[in-house]
């Protein structure tokens, strides 16, 4: 299956490139950072009311496409 996109190769190359020109500490605080911001919007995307096991447990599932295991 072919990925579909609207930028170009030349864009692509050049949002790399500065990316990559940052330091290892900058690049993990920007992963970081939209990491915490993609947990911000799946939030926002739960019903109102859930306690926060069940917030956890449906977020999980959001992210990483599984239910969490729990070991006994």
């Amino acid at each position: 299956m072919s990925e579909m996109t609207d930028t170009t190769p030349q864009i692509e190359r050049m949002v790399r490139d500065e990316i990559m020109a940052r330091s290892s500490e900058e690049r993990f605080i920007i992963g970081a950072q939209m990491f915490e911001s993609a947990i911000e919007m799946a939030k926002a995307s739960l019903p109102p009311g859930l306690c926060v096991t069940e917030q956890r447990r449906r977020l999980f599932k959001h992210i990483y496409g599984r239910e969490l295991e729990v070991w006994h």
